[in-house]
């Protein structure tokens, strides 16, 4: 099921495709060691995970090719249990847990790899992110860190089903990315949005439910 499911997607992503890759993360928050298991041994291996302690668990008990991608808002004083071994982390939003994730970087001697979340919805007080005023000055801070390498940027749009408001936040940010051509990575679109996401050019979209079904 969750490979028929992972092919159905890997078939519209195929669409949207054009000189680069679109990178399909499964988010396997909440779903059990054997449903990502499934997913890993159809050929999956980009996995994302909103919770801390959850992701470190997962970590441990699977395949340590799997490229872990952290999601959700981060805490400063969580960053350490992730820190020698995430592949991506996605929220980076503000100047202090940048100042911790190049503290951990440098720690286990690895540069570890951010994107930049960005505040595309009104809704930022729930969803998290810098504004688009603060994203000059948070960039060009963590350019100063030689332990943190910004690979791009990252957005939720609102939970409406406008459509046209959801593609208007999507571009807005697309926008940004543009600007910045040393960027490689725009995460945005999630199941309810993923299809308007690549339409307006993001190139890693974050997918749960619709892979696994059902969380547990």
């Amino acid at each position: 099921m969750i490979d028929k499911q992972l092919t159905e997607i890997d078939k519209e992503i195929k669409s949207y495709q054009k000189n680069e890759n679109i990178i399909l993360v499964a988010v396997s928050k909440f779903q059990s060691i054997e449903k990502i298991q499934e997913a890993y041994n159809a050929g999956h291996r980009h996995f994302g995970e909103n919770y801390v302690q959850e992701l470190a668990e997962k970590y441990e008990q699977l395949p340590k090719d799997i490229q872990w991608h952290c999601i959700g808002a981060l805490q400063t004083n969580k960053v350490k249990y992730i820190a020698p071994f995430v592949y991506l982390i996605h929220t980076l939003d503000r100047k202090s847990l940048c100042d911790e994730i190049q503290k951990q970087g440098k720690k286990h001697n690895r540069v570890i790899n951010c994107l930049i979340q960005v505040a595309i919805s009104p809704e930022e007080s729930k969803i998290g992110g810098c504004t688009f005023e603060e994203f000059e000055n948070l960039y060009e801070y963590t350019l100063q860190q030689p332990n943190i390498k910004v690979l791009g940027l990252m957005g939720m749009a609102s939970f409406t089903q406008n459509e046209d408001i959801i593609r208007g936040e999507f571009r807005s940010l697309a926008d940004l990315y543009r600007k910045h051509p040393e960027f490689s990575i725009l995460s945005m679109g999630m199941s309810s949005d993923y299809i308007i996401a690549l339409q307006e050019g993001s190139n890693m979209i974050r997918i749960g439910t619709k892979i696994f079904g059902e969380r547990i």
